[in-house]
Order: C-alpha cells, then sequence, then structure tokens
C-alpha cells in the first residue's frame, strides 16, 4: 500500500508540475509576443515648416451680371409684322428688332402732319398781314396757339407710331428669340434679352466685420468652375452703405473685363479679394492640423536616441498650436511652430504622444495655396 501511495504521488506531482511548466512557458510566449507588438514604428508622410510669402485675403461666392442687361419688349401691344434680328448676334444702339402693325397710326400721323402744315401756313400768312395792320393781335395769337397744338399732336402721334418699333437700347449681344413673325404680342411680353458682355460685374456679400478690410478700388480675383485654372482679374467699384439687419452682411459689386466674351450674365464665381500688405507666415497643409474642441495640434517627428541596436529612433510628439488665415489648402500657423520643424501630414490617426514613427514621402497630400480643379 505505501508502494502504491508513493507511486500515485509521484505521479500527481509529475502531471501538476507539466502543467505549471506549461502555463508558466505559455506566459513567457504570450509576454514575448506582446512585447513585440506593444509600440511598431507607424508609417507617416511628413513636411518641413517654413516660411511663405501670404498675401491676405478675404473669400467670397456671387453671381456675374451685366453691367449693361435686359429683356426687350413693348410697351403696347399688336400684331408683330417684321423681325429684324436672329437669335445670339451683335446688334448696335439704335437697331431696329421689331415692327408691330402700324398702318392705322401712321395715317392718323400723316393727317396730323397736314393739319399742323396748314396751321404753319396759316400762321406765316396772317404774320405778314398783321405787318400790314390786316388782321388783328387776337388772330395772330389764335393762329400761334392752333399750331401749338397741332404740332403738339403730331408728337404725341409720332410717339405712338415710335412705340410700334422695338430698337436696342445699346450695343450688346442678343439671346434667343421669343417671338414669331405674324403673332399678337401683348404689352410687356419679352421679345428677347440684350446683354453687353465686354464688361461684366461681379457682385457678393461680405460679413460686415469685413467692412474694415475692404474699399472702393481694391484688386479682386475671379475663377468660375467652366474656366478651371484661369483667373479673371476685377476691382471693386462699390459698396452698398447699408448693411442688411437681417443677414448683418453688405453687398459689394466688383468689376472685370471679359476678354474673349468668355463669362455670361447668372453665372456663379469665386472672388479672392486682396485685402492687405504681403505677411510672412508658417503653413501647413490642412490635413497636418488636427482640430479638437480644446485647441488645434499637430504631431511633429523627433530625434531620439534608440533604447537598443535597430530600435527606432524618430518620434512623434504633440504639439498645439494657434492658426491662422486659409487660403486653398493651406492654413498659416501663428504660434506653435518654429521653421524646420518635421510635421506629420497624414497618418496622424494612429500617433500618440511617443509613438515610434517610419516616414515614408511617396505620397504628399494636397498643399496648393490656389488649388484647380481637375476632371478625372
Amino acid at each position: 500500500m505505501i508502494k502504491r501511495m508513493i507511486i500515485m504521488l509521484v505521479a500527481v506531482g509529475v502531471v501538476l508540475g507539466a502543467v505549471f511548466g506549461f502555463q508558466v512557458f505559455k506566459a513567457h510566449i504570450i509576454k514575448h509576443v506582446l512585447a513585440s507588438f506593444a509600440n511598431p514604428p507607424q508609417t507617416v508622410s511628413t513636411t518641413t515648416a517654413g516660411y511663405q510669402p501670404w498675401h491676405p485675403a478675404i473669400d467670397a461666392v456671387g453671381s456675374l451680371a451685366a453691367v449693361q442687361g435686359a429683356n426687350l419688349s413693348l410697351e403696347v401691344a399688336g400684331l408683330v409684322t417684321a423681325i429684324g434680328f436672329h437669335s445670339g448676334a451683335d446688334a448696335q444702339k439704335g437697331q431696329v428688332l421689331l415692327r408691330l402693325r402700324d398702318d392705322d397710326d401712321v395715317a392718323r400721323l400723316h393727317a396730323l402732319q397736314a393739319t399742323a402744315a396748314l396751321a404753319r401756313i396759316t400762321y406765316d400768312r396772317d404774320r405778314k398781314q398783321f405787318r400790314a395792320q390786316a388782321v388783328s393781335q387776337a388772330t395772330i395769337d389764335a393762329d400761334a396757339a392752333t399750331l401749338k397744338n397741332d404740332e403738339a399732336q403730331v408728337a404725341a402721334q409720332q410717339a405712338v407710331v415710335d412705340q410700334k418699333t422695338l430698337r436696342a437700347p445699346f450695343t450688346g449681344t442678343l439671346g434667343i428669340r421669343a417671338v414669331d413673325l405674324g403673332q399678337y404680342l401683348a404689352a410687356g411680353t419679352t421679345v428677347v434679352g440684350l446683354q453687353a458682355l465686354d464688361t461684366l460685374y461681379a457682385d457678393f456679400y461680405l460679413p460686415q466685420q469685413d467692412l474694415a478690410r475692404i474699399r472702393v478700388g481694391l484688386d479682386v480675383a475671379v475663377t468660375v468652375d467652366a474656366y478651371k485654372g484661369r483667373t479673371f482679374p476685377g476691382r471693386i467699384v462699390a459698396i452698398n452703405p447699408a448693411v442688411d439687419p437681417n443677414s448683418r452682411n453688405v453687398q459689394v459689386r466688383a468689376a472685370l473685363a471679359n476678354p474673349g466674351r468668355l463669362l455670361r450674365p447668372g453665372m456663379f464665381a469665386t472672388l479672392a479679394i486682396d485685402a492687405g500688405a504681403p505677411e510672412r507666415h508658417i503653413t501647413l497643409p490642412q490635413t497636418a492640423i488636427a482640430y479638437n474642441s480644446y485647441g488645434e495640434s499637430v504631431f511633429v517627428v523627433v530625434h531620439r536616441k534608440p533604447a537598443a541596436k535597430g530600435a527606432p529612433d524618430l518620434f512623434a510628439e504633440q504639439k498645439f498650436i494657434t492658426t491662422g488665415p486659409t487660403r486653398g489648402d493651406q492654413v498659416a500657423v501663428l504660434t506653435g511652430l518654429a521653421a524646420g520643424d518635421v510635421v506629420v501630414t497624414s497618418g496622424q490617426i494612429k500617433l500618440h504622444n511617443g509613438s515610434p514613427v517610419l516616414i515614408d514621402n511617396a505620397v504628399q497630400p494636397l498643399d496648393a495655396a490656389h488649388p484647380v480643379l481637375i476632371d478625372p
């Protein structure tokens, strides 16, 4: 019995020792594996912070409008008897564009002109007789009044006849014809649009806090999505004297040349207003900056002595900064960075203070002061 008890105790000890040894071995392996994955280097892209010239600008959006533009119509009704233009053609000031039937009005005009001519003859003849004392002064006065009345009726009828003819009020480019020959037009019906395209206005709104930074004469750069990569220079020509009490915005108008008549009234436009003397700021791509409720920050790459041979020697260090204005893909940094600091531009989401990093700048985020949309 004693021998069997000893053998059983030895067997139990061997089993317990094996189990305990396996647990120790497993814990060692797990510790080793976790240690290898504790803080692996993270791959990031970087840029070197440096000063760049910065032109203070105010960005705005607005619409283009013609310096002179109107939808042409007649103030009287009538039947269209003649059309003197083609859609999209240029028109000179005073050019006849459309006529309404005016036969009866012209006939009445001729009758009134004949009556006025007879009144003129009668007045001239009585004046000669008055000098010969053949008629009285009262006759001369009556003749003069009759002549003036007849001439006034001629002028009134001439105005009625002129209202049946549509003329271009200024030189410009015609739009699409909206009427046809033989059509009866009601008063005020639009016949065609006319736009002067050589010079355009860009109307836009700015918040009232920008009033101190703008004035008449400031340069404006206008871009439209129809002509990517092209800028149209202009200049502020008017600032509304009143601020809208609902939006607290003020309307501003800039004038710009339209070479080749590329721009059209009604286009949506983006404007950049030159609002001051050039400055120098450290700039970073917008992707480099982390925006949080407690402030803006960046990760700066610093060099440290490696803990062991083959260990990383580059580490991420978080810095809080103060940002300024933006332009395109760039942000001005006012405080918190120095020229020459190596700043992480992508991959920050994987980092924390003290993370080891590997730098790979094969692909860089956008960093253009005036980005241009490129069609895929």
